[in-house]
Formats: structure tokens, sequence, C-alpha cells
């Protein structure tokens, strides 16, 4: 401000000296009038730089001048370029919210005051059907016409979360959604939304659980205190109370063998996974299993008059990294369904092979009823059963494939199973090649001929 007082005050006497110089008094009051004249032009001048700079509202190309204008132009550039990393750093922010609620699994959709949707993401979009660019402003009750969410939104009580089926459902595969909305803002809405297909399906699962396993126990229950109130009230010979006690003795049998399985399955989601380190013969495996098998094929064809055909093949002589006891169930698992299936008179087929591949598949085919391909997906599933009085009649307790599964589960194994309704099954084990090495015979074997090929080269 000192500098343009000085430089006004340099101007003026200097017009007023050359004025004076050039006409004495007079021209003194003209070269004074001039100079002011001057200056206000040249001062106009600069202003007009400073404010066509600020019109365009560049942050470059501020024009380069002393004096005031020159500090003022300085001053409101750098408060343009302040202004800018603001916004800049605003929009980062913002971006990088944007960007961690698209990774949110979640869904999650702006409604304005009109419930017109302002953003939402992919989440969401996949969720509701929504396409992110055509469907932007549109109402949300436009696009979303489930009666349930239609009643809540309407109702405008958001306390609570509804649940509603997705607009991708279908009759086989259900889904469900989550939905709450949040009121905010000025009018706005917040709409949250998740799939709780998983949860539900879980939740009916655990229901059926508890259910099926009461039925499975409160059934043998019955049947032993029935018999127990009637040997303690009825006079009974000898033969009756020995069959009672029989009847009783496999009501027993069937209970333990439910709450058996029940901690199978307890001790095979609670314990980490087996190790590759104990290496097991298959050869030993398949043997226990085709014992066990062969004394439950002879006690359920007892009374039938014709024994089945049971027949054990080894293709490959393997050894297997994994736990003795969890394969061994899975393996016995297969086998004594395919001997409780299969009726008297049909055949079993048990085989090892090393698949070209490298891995391992231990097989089980019958001759039995078969199964349709609508169940097949579900045979897995615990107390699962594609005919109820059929599994009560040969003793299953419904848990044994869920056993198989987890085991397999834990080996890094699949249950591959191939069914024709009159045709028969073939339930097949595939071992992962990690899991697989040769016999230590056939290694010997394998390392004395690798020199005598070296020696006859």
């Amino acid at each position: 401000m000192l500098w343009r007082l000085c430089v006004f005050s340099l101007l003026y006497l200097t017009g007023g000296l050359l004025g004076w110089w050039w006409g004495q008094s007079r021209g003194a009051m003209a070269g004074v009038v001039l100079a002011g004249l001057c200056w206000f032009v040249l001062d106009g001048w600069r202003g007009a730089r400073v404010l066509r700079w600020l019109r365009g509202g560049h942050t470059d190309g501020a024009p380069q001048m002393n004096g005031m204008w020159g500090e003022a132009a300085d001053r409101a550039r750098r408060g343009f370029k302040a202004r800018d990393r603001l916004v800049q750093e605003s929009e980062a922010r913002l971006q990088e919210f944007l960007a961690a609620i698209q990774a949110s699994p979640n869904g999650v959709v702006l409604l304005d005051d009109e419930g017109r949707i302002e953003w939402c993401n992919e989440t969401a979009a996949a969720h509701f059907g929504f396409d992110l660019q055509r469907d932007l402003l549109q109402l949300i009750g436009n696009l979303v016409r489930d009666p349930v969410f239609t009643t809540h939104y309407a109702a405008a009580d958001y306390s609570h979360e509804i649940v509603m089926l997705a607009p991708s459902s279908t009759a086989s595969q259900p889904v469900r959604l989550a939905v709450h909305l949040h009121p905010y803002g000025q009018g706005r809405t917040l709409l949250l939304s998740r799939d709780v297909t998983d949860l539900e399906k879980a939740e009916t699962m655990r229901r059926d659980f508890v259910a099926n396993v009461s039925h499975e126990i409160r059934t043998p229950l019955t049947v032993l205190a029935g018999f127990i109130e009637t040997l303690q009230t009825l006079p009974l010979d000898e033969a009756d109370r020995a069959r009672y006690l029989g009847l009783m003795a496999q009501q027993s049998h069937r209970m333990q063998t439910l709450v058996n399985d029940l901690l199978t399955l307890s001790r095979l989601e609670g314990s980490p996974p087996p190790g590759a380190a104990d290496w097991l013969p298959v050869q030993a495996l398949v043997t226990q299993v085709e014992h066990e098998a062969r004394a439950l094929s002879a006690l359920l064809m007892a009374s039938q008059g014709k024994a089945q055909q049971l027949g054990f093949e080894l293709l490959a002589d393997s050894e297997i990294a994994g736990s003795q006891s969890e394969l061994l169930s899975a393996m016995s698992n297969l086998v004594s369904n395919a001997i409780r299936y299969t009726p008297a008179g049909g055949s079993i087929a048990v085989r090892w092979q090393v698949l070209p591949d490298g891995r391992g598949e231990f097989s089980v085919k019958d001759s039995g009823p078969g199964i349709a391909a609508e169940h097949i997906s579900r045979l897995t599933e615990r107390f699962y059963r594609v005919d109820r009085s059929r599994s009560r009649e040969t003793g299953g307790t419904g848990l044994g494939l869920a056993i198989v599964k987890h085991v397999l589960q834990r080996h890094g194994a699949e249950l591959r199973i191939d069914s024709t309704p009159g045709a028969g099954s073939t339930f097949a084990i595939v071992l992962p090649a990690a899991r697989l090495r040769p016999a230590p015979a056939q290694r010997a074997a394998a390392g004395s001929a690798a020199p005598s090929a070296t020696a006859a080269q």
C-alpha cells in the first residue's frame, strides 16, 4: 500500500512539474489532471486483467504484476490452489468410501426424499436385479415389487428388518434377503440388504437335526419302555422273555449306534484336519472293510435264504496319507450302505484303483434299487433318507453319508455318486494324488529296476 501511495504521488508530482514547465500554473493543473487520468487508466487496466483471470476460474495463468493488484492475484491464486487441493482430497476420500461400500458383502442403496435411487453398490444391484446405469433416479417401489417390501416401505416403520424373496429366486433355488431401512438426512433413506439364504438354510437344518435326533431316540426308547413294562407286569414264559429281551437289545444297539455316529460327527467337526505324515496301506484298510462287510451281509441275509455276492478287488498296491480310523469309517459306511440296500441275491463290487491322473479311487457298486436324480444332491445331509421306512428296516441312522462327507473334506477328497433307479448305484471316494504313494514293495522294485536300466544302457 505504501508503494502504491508512493507511485501515485510520484506520478502526480511529475505531471504537475511537467505542466508547470509547459504552461505555468494552468499547465501544472492540467498536468495533475492528466497524471490522475493516466493513473486511473493504468490501475483500471491492471484490475481488469485480474478480474478477467478471476472470471476464468483457472488457477494457472495468473497475471504477473506488482503492487496491490499483483498481491491480490497471487493471494487469489493460492486460495484457488488450496480449494482445489481440498476438493481433490474430499473426492479421494469419497471414492475410498464408495470403494469400501462396493466391497461390502451387504447391499447398500441410497434413496432421496421421494424414494428415488441416488446410488447403489454392485451387491445391492445383484440382490434386487438393478441396472447400475438405467435404474438410477428410478422409484424403488417401481423396481422392488415384493408385497412384503411394499407393505413395509409404505408403513414407514423401519424399526425392524424384513425378510423377502429376491427377484432372482426360483422354486428350486430360493434366495432370501434381509432388508433394513434407515432414515437419515433430510427425508433420505438408507436401504441395507444381505443374503440370508445360507443362514436360514442352516437354521432349518438345525431344527431338522434336533427334530430328527429326538425322533430317532424317542422311537427306540418308546419300544424299550413298552417291553420293560410288559416284563414287569405280565407273567411270560422263557421263550417270550428271551424274544422281548432280544428286541430290547436291538433297540438299545440302535440308540448306541446313533449316539456313536453323532459323536463321530462332533469329533470330525471339532478336530484339526489329519496330516500327511502317517501312511496307511490300502490293502489293510480294504481287508478290514471286507471282514466287516461279510459279517454284516451274513447277519442281514440270514433270514432271507439267499446270500449277497460280495467282490473285493485291489488293482494297485498303494499307501494313503491320512487318519486310519476316519478313512476306515468312510469306506465301511459306503460298503455297509450298499449291503443294507441291496436285496438278497444281489451283487456288490468293491474296487481300489489308481486313476491315470495319479488319484486313487475306492468305489462301491451295487445292484440295489438305485436313487432318483433329485435325491442325489441331498444324500450327504444329516438324517436325509430317500426311503425312511426302508432305512429303519435295515438299521441305518441316516448319518453315514454325512460322516463320509466330513471325512473326505478333511482329506481333500471328493465323493462321486452315480445312480440309476432300478439299475443300482456306484459310490466312489476319489483321493488326491498328493495323498497317495506306491506300497514299499513297489517302491523297492522301482528303485532296483532303475539301476538295471542304467547298466543296460
